[in-house]
Protein backbone atom coordinates (compact mmCIF):
# COMPACT_ATOMS: atom_id res chain seq x y z
CA UNK A 1 0.00 0.00 0.00
CA UNK A 2 1.32 3.45 -0.93
CA UNK A 3 1.66 5.76 2.05
CA UNK A 4 0.80 9.45 1.92
CA UNK A 5 2.25 12.25 4.05
CA UNK A 6 0.20 15.22 5.04
CA UNK A 7 1.77 18.55 3.90
CA UNK A 8 1.78 19.81 7.49
CA UNK A 9 4.27 17.08 8.43
CA UNK A 10 7.00 18.84 6.41
CA UNK A 11 6.72 22.08 8.39
CA UNK A 12 8.87 20.94 11.37
CA UNK A 13 11.54 19.75 8.92
CA UNK A 14 11.64 23.16 7.21
CA UNK A 15 11.91 24.88 10.57
CA UNK A 16 14.92 22.74 11.43
CA UNK A 17 16.59 23.79 8.15
CA UNK A 18 16.16 27.53 8.77
CA UNK A 19 19.42 27.94 10.77
CA UNK A 20 21.31 26.29 7.90
CA UNK A 21 19.66 28.57 5.35
CA UNK A 22 20.59 31.71 7.28
CA UNK A 23 24.26 30.81 7.22
CA UNK A 24 24.17 30.74 3.42
CA UNK A 25 23.35 34.45 3.24
CA UNK A 26 26.23 36.53 1.86
CA UNK A 27 26.96 40.05 0.62
CA UNK A 28 26.82 40.59 -3.13
CA UNK A 29 30.28 42.13 -3.42
CA UNK A 30 30.10 42.37 -7.20
CA UNK A 31 27.13 44.76 -7.18
CA UNK A 32 27.46 47.18 -4.27
CA UNK A 33 25.34 50.28 -4.89
CA UNK A 34 25.78 53.20 -2.47
CA UNK A 35 24.39 56.68 -3.24
CA UNK A 36 24.11 55.77 -6.95
CA UNK A 37 27.80 54.76 -7.02
CA UNK A 38 28.53 51.17 -7.99
CA UNK A 39 31.46 49.24 -6.52
CA UNK A 40 32.85 45.78 -7.25
CA UNK A 41 34.53 44.16 -4.23
CA UNK A 42 34.46 40.62 -5.66
CA UNK A 43 38.30 40.54 -5.96
CA UNK A 44 38.39 40.88 -2.15
CA UNK A 45 36.42 37.65 -1.70
CA UNK A 46 38.42 35.34 0.56
CA UNK A 47 39.82 35.21 4.11
CA UNK A 48 42.08 38.08 5.18
CA UNK A 49 43.74 38.24 8.60
CA UNK A 50 45.31 40.82 10.88
CA UNK A 51 46.84 40.07 14.32
CA UNK A 52 47.64 41.87 17.56
CA UNK A 53 50.10 40.63 20.20
CA UNK A 54 49.89 41.56 23.88
CA UNK A 55 52.71 40.68 26.24
CA UNK A 56 52.27 40.29 30.01
CA UNK A 57 55.56 39.10 31.43
CA UNK A 58 56.23 35.65 30.00
CA UNK A 59 52.68 35.36 28.70
CA UNK A 60 51.91 36.26 25.09
CA UNK A 61 48.39 36.66 23.78
CA UNK A 62 48.08 36.64 20.00
CA UNK A 63 44.63 37.62 18.71
CA UNK A 64 44.03 37.00 15.03
CA UNK A 65 41.05 38.71 13.36
CA UNK A 66 39.91 37.03 10.15
CA UNK A 67 37.43 38.67 7.78
CA UNK A 68 35.73 37.86 4.51
CA UNK A 69 33.52 40.81 3.49
CA UNK A 70 31.73 38.85 0.77
CA UNK A 71 30.71 35.52 2.30
CA UNK A 72 30.95 33.42 5.45
CA UNK A 73 34.32 32.05 6.54
CA UNK A 74 35.02 28.42 5.78
CA UNK A 75 35.59 25.96 8.61
CA UNK A 76 39.22 24.88 9.14
CA UNK A 77 39.69 21.17 8.58
CA UNK A 78 41.00 19.22 11.54
CA UNK A 79 40.30 21.98 14.08
CA UNK A 80 37.91 21.19 16.97
CA UNK A 81 34.58 23.02 16.84
CA UNK A 82 35.25 24.94 20.06
CA UNK A 83 38.59 26.23 18.67
CA UNK A 84 37.27 27.51 15.34
CA UNK A 85 35.02 30.33 14.18
CA UNK A 86 31.30 29.78 14.57
CA UNK A 87 29.55 28.59 11.42
CA UNK A 88 28.16 31.62 9.59
CA UNK A 89 30.88 34.07 10.68
CA UNK A 90 32.06 36.87 8.40
CA UNK A 91 34.43 38.28 11.05
CA UNK A 92 36.02 36.17 13.77
CA UNK A 93 38.66 36.63 16.50
CA UNK A 94 40.80 33.75 17.82
CA UNK A 95 43.14 34.36 20.78
CA UNK A 96 46.11 32.04 21.32
CA UNK A 97 48.10 31.95 24.56
CA UNK A 98 51.81 31.10 24.70
CA UNK A 99 54.51 31.30 27.34
CA UNK A 100 58.03 32.53 26.63
CA UNK A 101 59.56 30.66 29.60
CA UNK A 102 57.70 27.36 29.65
CA UNK A 103 57.95 25.52 26.39
CA UNK A 104 54.30 24.73 25.82
CA UNK A 105 52.27 24.57 22.65
CA UNK A 106 49.93 27.38 21.67
CA UNK A 107 46.60 27.09 23.46
CA UNK A 108 43.35 28.54 22.17
CA UNK A 109 42.21 30.85 24.95
CA UNK A 110 39.12 32.38 23.36
CA UNK A 111 37.10 32.40 20.13
CA UNK A 112 34.66 35.21 19.39
CA UNK A 113 32.38 35.47 16.36
CA UNK A 114 32.21 39.24 15.85
CA UNK A 115 29.89 39.45 12.83
CA UNK A 116 27.89 37.02 10.75
CA UNK A 117 24.52 35.48 10.11
CA UNK A 118 23.56 33.27 13.05
CA UNK A 119 20.49 31.68 14.54
CA UNK A 120 18.60 33.62 17.21
CA UNK A 121 19.97 31.42 19.99
CA UNK A 122 23.65 31.94 19.10
CA UNK A 123 23.67 35.50 17.79
CA UNK A 124 21.78 37.67 15.37
CA UNK A 125 21.59 39.01 11.84
CA UNK A 126 24.56 40.28 9.81
CA UNK A 127 22.56 43.39 8.81
CA UNK A 128 25.33 44.94 6.64
CA UNK A 129 25.25 48.72 6.22
CA UNK A 130 27.31 50.58 3.61
CA UNK A 131 28.14 54.28 3.88
CA UNK A 132 30.15 56.54 1.58
CA UNK A 133 32.77 58.32 3.66
CA UNK A 134 32.18 61.55 1.73
CA UNK A 135 28.61 61.65 3.06
CA UNK A 136 29.64 60.95 6.68
CA UNK A 137 28.78 63.38 9.45
CA UNK A 138 32.46 63.50 10.40
CA UNK A 139 34.47 66.27 8.76
CA UNK A 140 37.59 64.08 8.66
CA UNK A 141 35.72 61.30 6.85
CA UNK A 142 34.40 63.65 4.17
CA UNK A 143 37.95 64.18 2.95
CA UNK A 144 38.36 60.44 2.28
CA UNK A 145 37.35 58.48 -0.81
CA UNK A 146 35.91 55.13 0.20
CA UNK A 147 33.19 53.17 1.97
CA UNK A 148 32.39 52.11 5.51
CA UNK A 149 30.90 48.65 6.12
CA UNK A 150 29.15 47.92 9.41
CA UNK A 151 28.38 44.28 10.25
CA UNK A 152 26.54 42.82 13.24
CA UNK A 153 25.33 39.49 14.58
CA UNK A 154 28.06 38.23 16.91
CA UNK A 155 28.43 37.99 20.67
CA UNK A 156 31.00 36.59 23.10
CA UNK A 157 30.59 33.91 25.78
CA UNK A 158 29.39 36.54 28.27
CA UNK A 159 26.61 37.63 25.91
CA UNK A 160 28.27 40.94 24.97
CA UNK A 161 27.10 41.98 21.50
CA UNK A 162 29.82 42.44 18.88
CA UNK A 163 30.08 44.67 15.83
CA UNK A 164 32.68 45.12 13.08
CA UNK A 165 33.28 48.42 11.30
CA UNK A 166 35.56 48.28 8.26
CA UNK A 167 36.65 51.39 6.40
CA UNK A 168 37.64 50.68 2.80
CA UNK A 169 39.94 53.54 1.80
CA UNK A 170 40.61 54.31 -1.85
CA UNK A 171 44.19 53.55 -2.82
CA UNK A 172 44.48 53.79 -6.60
CA UNK A 173 48.03 52.38 -6.73
CA UNK A 174 47.17 49.03 -5.10
CA UNK A 175 47.60 45.81 -7.08
CA UNK A 176 45.19 43.90 -9.29
CA UNK A 177 44.67 41.00 -6.88
CA UNK A 178 43.81 41.62 -3.22
CA UNK A 179 42.62 38.08 -2.61
CA UNK A 180 45.85 36.96 -0.93
CA UNK A 181 45.82 36.48 2.83
CA UNK A 182 47.14 39.52 4.70
CA UNK A 183 48.91 39.26 8.05
CA UNK A 184 49.51 42.31 10.22
CA UNK A 185 51.04 42.05 13.69
CA UNK A 186 50.96 44.82 16.29
CA UNK A 187 52.43 44.59 19.79
CA UNK A 188 50.91 46.07 22.95
CA UNK A 189 51.37 45.64 26.68
CA UNK A 190 48.58 44.34 28.95
CA UNK A 191 47.19 46.84 31.42
CA UNK A 192 47.61 44.33 34.28
CA UNK A 193 51.42 44.02 33.98
CA UNK A 194 53.35 43.51 37.20
CA UNK A 195 55.02 46.51 38.80
CA UNK A 196 58.44 45.16 37.83
CA UNK A 197 57.37 44.91 34.21
CA UNK A 198 56.00 48.46 34.28
CA UNK A 199 59.28 49.86 35.59
CA UNK A 200 61.26 47.95 33.05
CA UNK A 201 59.04 49.00 30.16
CA UNK A 202 58.82 52.74 30.80
CA UNK A 203 60.98 53.44 27.80
CA UNK A 204 58.76 51.34 25.57
CA UNK A 205 55.68 53.18 26.86
CA UNK A 206 57.29 56.52 26.04
CA UNK A 207 57.59 55.36 22.43
CA UNK A 208 53.87 54.93 22.16
CA UNK A 209 53.24 51.37 23.40
CA UNK A 210 50.59 50.38 20.87
CA UNK A 211 52.19 49.69 17.51
CA UNK A 212 48.97 48.89 15.71
CA UNK A 213 49.77 51.52 13.07
CA UNK A 214 52.31 49.16 11.51
CA UNK A 215 50.81 47.65 8.36
CA UNK A 216 51.82 44.55 6.46
CA UNK A 217 51.90 45.19 2.71
CA UNK A 218 51.66 42.28 0.28
CA UNK A 219 53.34 42.27 -3.11
CA UNK A 220 50.20 43.64 -4.78
CA UNK A 221 49.80 46.71 -2.55
CA UNK A 222 46.64 45.74 -0.63
CA UNK A 223 46.73 46.76 3.04
CA UNK A 224 44.64 45.64 6.01
CA UNK A 225 45.11 47.45 9.32
CA UNK A 226 43.88 46.74 12.84
CA UNK A 227 42.65 49.89 14.57
CA UNK A 228 40.91 48.84 17.80
CA UNK A 229 38.61 46.36 19.54
CA UNK A 230 36.97 48.08 22.47
CA UNK A 231 33.70 48.35 24.41
CA UNK A 232 31.56 51.17 23.09
CA UNK A 233 28.46 51.02 25.22
CA UNK A 234 26.03 48.42 23.92
CA UNK A 235 28.60 46.80 21.61
CA UNK A 236 32.21 45.74 21.63
CA UNK A 237 33.38 47.16 18.32
CA UNK A 238 36.20 45.91 16.10
CA UNK A 239 37.54 48.62 13.80
CA UNK A 240 39.61 47.77 10.74
CA UNK A 241 41.00 49.86 7.89
CA UNK A 242 41.43 48.38 4.42
CA UNK A 243 43.36 50.24 1.71
CA UNK A 244 42.39 49.03 -1.76
CA UNK A 245 41.80 50.44 -5.24
CA UNK A 246 38.35 48.82 -5.34
CA UNK A 247 37.08 51.45 -2.91
CA UNK A 248 37.68 54.25 -5.43
CA UNK A 249 34.51 55.76 -6.88
CA UNK A 250 35.78 55.56 -10.47
CA UNK A 251 37.35 52.09 -10.13
CA UNK A 252 36.87 49.77 -13.12
CA UNK A 253 37.40 46.08 -12.56
CA UNK A 254 39.95 44.51 -14.86
CA UNK A 255 41.19 47.74 -16.45
CA UNK A 256 42.74 51.01 -15.39
CA UNK A 257 40.79 54.25 -15.25
CA UNK A 258 42.85 55.85 -18.05
CA UNK A 259 42.22 52.94 -20.45
CA UNK A 260 38.49 53.06 -19.78
CA UNK A 261 38.33 56.81 -20.46
CA UNK A 262 40.21 56.44 -23.77
CA UNK A 263 37.88 53.73 -24.99
CA UNK A 264 34.91 55.93 -24.11
CA UNK A 265 36.30 58.87 -26.11
CA UNK A 266 36.89 56.81 -29.29
CA UNK A 267 33.48 55.19 -29.01
CA UNK A 268 31.74 58.56 -28.84
CA UNK A 269 33.93 59.89 -31.67
CA UNK A 270 32.87 57.04 -33.99
CA UNK A 271 29.22 57.52 -33.05
CA UNK A 272 29.35 61.27 -33.76
CA UNK A 273 31.08 60.74 -37.13
CA UNK A 274 28.56 58.08 -38.14
CA UNK A 275 25.59 60.27 -37.17
CA UNK A 276 27.12 63.23 -39.06
CA UNK A 277 27.55 61.24 -42.28
CA UNK A 278 24.05 59.79 -41.97
CA UNK A 279 22.54 63.25 -41.41
CA UNK A 280 24.46 64.62 -44.44
CA UNK A 281 23.24 61.84 -46.73
CA UNK A 282 19.64 62.06 -45.54
CA UNK A 283 19.48 65.85 -45.84
CA UNK A 284 21.23 65.83 -49.25
CA UNK A 285 18.87 63.15 -50.58
CA UNK A 286 15.83 65.06 -49.37
CA UNK A 287 17.16 68.25 -51.00
CA UNK A 288 17.81 66.54 -54.36
CA UNK A 289 14.38 64.91 -54.30
CA UNK A 290 12.49 68.15 -53.66
CA UNK A 291 14.64 70.49 -55.77
CA UNK A 292 15.57 68.32 -58.73
CA UNK A 293 13.01 65.45 -58.48
CA UNK A 294 15.98 63.07 -58.45
CA UNK A 295 15.51 59.31 -58.23
CA UNK A 296 17.76 56.31 -57.47
CA UNK A 297 21.47 57.04 -57.23
CA UNK A 298 20.84 60.66 -58.21
CA UNK A 299 19.22 61.17 -54.81
CA UNK A 300 22.58 60.94 -53.05
CA UNK A 301 24.63 64.14 -52.81
CA UNK A 302 27.69 63.99 -55.10
CA UNK A 303 26.28 60.77 -56.57
CA UNK A 304 28.73 60.86 -59.50
CA UNK A 305 31.69 60.86 -57.11
CA UNK A 306 30.20 58.08 -54.99
CA UNK A 307 29.60 55.91 -58.05
CA UNK A 308 33.16 56.52 -59.23
CA UNK A 309 34.69 55.47 -55.87
CA UNK A 310 35.12 51.74 -56.84
CA UNK A 311 36.81 52.72 -60.11
CA UNK A 312 39.02 55.30 -58.42
CA UNK A 313 40.06 52.74 -55.80
CA UNK A 314 40.79 50.15 -58.50
CA UNK A 315 42.88 52.66 -60.43
CA UNK A 316 44.82 53.55 -57.27
CA UNK A 317 45.65 49.89 -56.63
CA UNK A 318 46.80 49.44 -60.23
CA UNK A 319 49.12 52.47 -60.01
CA UNK A 320 50.63 51.17 -56.76
CA UNK A 321 51.24 47.72 -58.30
CA UNK A 322 52.79 49.27 -61.41
CA UNK A 323 55.10 51.34 -59.25
CA UNK A 324 56.40 48.30 -57.34
CA UNK A 325 56.69 46.17 -60.46
CA UNK A 326 58.59 48.92 -62.25
CA UNK A 327 61.01 49.22 -59.33
CA UNK A 328 61.81 45.51 -59.22
CA UNK A 329 62.02 44.95 -63.01
CA UNK A 330 64.27 47.90 -63.87
CA UNK A 331 67.79 46.66 -64.75
CA UNK A 332 70.94 48.23 -66.27
CA UNK A 333 71.01 51.81 -67.57
CA UNK A 334 68.01 53.87 -68.55
CA UNK A 335 67.86 55.25 -72.08
CA UNK A 336 68.75 58.91 -72.37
Amino acid sequence: MRSFHHPSSTIPTLLLLLPCLTTAISIDCKNILVDKFKYDFSPLDGPHSVSTVKENGPRIRNTTFTINPCRRLQKTKGVPKEEDCQNGSHVCAITRLTNKIEEIEDKIEDTVSIAGEFSTSTGGSLDPKWTRLKTSSSTADREKDGLRLEMHGGKDDDGKKQKAIVEFICRADSGNDDRRRHSTISTTKDEDDDEDDKDGDEKDDDKGGDKSGEIADDENGGKLKYVSWEDEGKYKVLRLEWNTKYACEDAKTGSSNSTSSHWGFFTWFIIVVFLGIAAYLIFGSWLNYNRYSARGWDLLPHSDTIRDIPYLFKDLIRRIMDTFQGTHTRHGYSAV
